[in-house]
């Protein structure tokens, strides 16, 4: 009997590893102080959101945050990932980072099979795909990364 292929986390998946991220970023500071120790960031940059989600890779759905600043979007994972560098095992945190003067699209999407299944699709300039779903405050997300495209499309000008 095969198994269904799972596109997303469950939903009990997705509320336990919350759990675990609040209490992580309870721990560490607050959202402001991770954002600003992961990622590179100008003093005058402001964090304007962070959404807890997945981000959509080869090896599955890997559980972050996605941080919406007024100079990029940025997502890392809540836990380093393995990977094989000549024969031995390595750890890293999963992290991508989008300038806002490189955002081409942010395109909401749900499945077909099951339209409770959201997704944003974030494009850059040179067409890099990335697919985040998983977001408790969905809506919430969707706003912001649209208005973060429509933002830096003002700066560009």
């Amino acid at each position: 009997m095969s198994r269904p292929v799972r596109t997303a986390p469950s939903f009990a998946d997705a509320a336990m590893g919350r759990i675990a991220q609040s209490t992580k970023v309870l721990a560490e500071g607050g959202y402001e102080k991770i954002f600003r120790q992961t990622f590179e960031t100008d003093p005058e940059e402001e964090l304007l959101n962070s959404f807890a989600c997945y981000l959509s890779t080869s090896a599955g759905p890997v559980m972050g945050v996605l941080y919406v600043s007024t100079a990029k979007l940025a997502y890392s994972s809540d836990n380093p990932l393995s990977y094989k560098n000549d024969g031995q095992t390595q750890w890293s945190y999963y992290k991508v980072v989008i300038p806002l003067h490189q955002l081409k699209a942010v395109n909401p999407s749900a499945s077909i099979v099951n339209p409770a299944e959201k997704y944003i699709q974030v494009i850059s300039v040179d067409n890099h795909e990335f697919w985040f779903m998983g977001f408790l405050k969905y809506e919430g997300a969707v706003t912001s990364l649209q208005e973060s495209l429509q933002d830096s499309g003002l700066r560009s000008v």
